[in-house]
C-alpha cells in the first residue's frame, strides 16, 4: 500500500466563511489573515514561499503604506538566496513590518525574525531561535568548486553582517556564535537582541502593533 503523501502542498487547507451584505464569502485561511495584514511563513524557505511572501508584502504596501505588515515565521530555516529576497523586501516597503515567532525561526528564519522592524519584534514563549553559518555542498571541476566555496564565504559574510546590524552585536561575535548551530530560547533571543519582546498573549502585545482589519477595527 502506497504511503499518504502529507507534504505541505497536499494538506487540506481550511476556509473561512463571512456573512457580508450580498451573502457568504469564503477565503482560504491564508487570504483571510492576508486580509488583516497578517503573512504566514510555515514552512522552510525556497524560491516557491519567497515569491508568495514578497508578493504578498508588495500587495500590502500598495493596499496601504503606513500600516504593518505582520509576518508569523515557524520555519527551519531554508535556501539562503530564497530568504534574502524577503529579506530586501522587508528593507524595502515603507511598512513597518512586525515579526513573530512561533515554533521555530531557524537558519534564514532567525534572520528574518530579527530583520522585523526596531520594537516589533515577538518570540511566543515557547519558540526556539537558532543561528548558524551558512551550509551547502560543491561540485563539479576544481575551479567550479572553487568558486562555489568562495560564494559561500562571502554569503557567509553578509549573513553576519546583516545579523550584527539587527542584534546589535558586534560582527566578530556573531560570526564566533554561529560558526556552529546556536540555539536559543525566546528569552535568550531577547537577551541576543534577536527580538525585542516575548509575549504570552495578544495582550502583550502593544495595540499599535496589532493588526487592524478593513474597518479600522481590531479583529476579536
Amino acid at each position: 500500500m502506497a504511503e499518504p503523501n502529507y507534504s505541505a502542498h497536499n494538506l487540506l487547507v481550511p476556509m473561512v466563511i463571512e456573512q457580508t451584505g450580498r451573502g457568504e464569502r469564503s477565503y482560504d485561511i491564508y487570504s483571510r489573515l492576508l486580509k488583516d495584514r497578517i503573512v504566514f511563513i510555515g514552512t522552510a524557505i525556497d524560491d516557491h514561499v519567497a515569491n508568495l511572501v514578497v508578493a504578498q508584502m508588495l500587495f500590502l504596501q500598495m493596499e496601504d503604506p503606513k500600516r504593518d505588515i505582520n509576518l508569523y515565521i515557524n520555519s527551519p530555516g531554508g535556501s539562503v538566496t530564497a530568504g534574502l529576497a524577503i529579506y530586501d523586501t522587508m528593507q524595502f516597503v515603507t511598512c513597518d513590518v512586525a515579526t513573530y515567532c512561533v515554533g521555530i525561526a531557524a537558519s534564514m528564519g532567525a534572520v528574518l525574525l530579527a530583520a522585523g522592524s526596531r520594537g516589533k519584534r515577538y518570540a511566543l514563549p515557547n519558540s526556539d531561535i537558532m543561528i548558524h553559518q551558512v551550509s551547502g555542498g560543491a561540485q563539479g571541476t576544481a575551479s567550479d568548486v572553487e568558486r562555489t566555496v568562495e560564494w559561500m564565504f562571502k554569503m557567509k559574510r553578509r549573513l553576519i553582517h546583516i545579523l550584527a546590524n539587527h542584534s546589535g552585536k558586534t560582527e566578530e561575535q556573531v560570526a564566533h556564535d554561529s560558526d556552529r548551530d546556536y540555539w536559543m530560547s525566546a528569552e535568550e533571543a531577547k537577551a541576543y537582541g534577536l527580538v525585542d519582546e516575548v509575549v504570552r498573549s495578544r495582550k502583550d502585545v502593544p495595540a499599535q502593533a496589532l493588526p487592524v482589519n478593513g474597518d479600522g477595527v481590531l479583529p476579536a
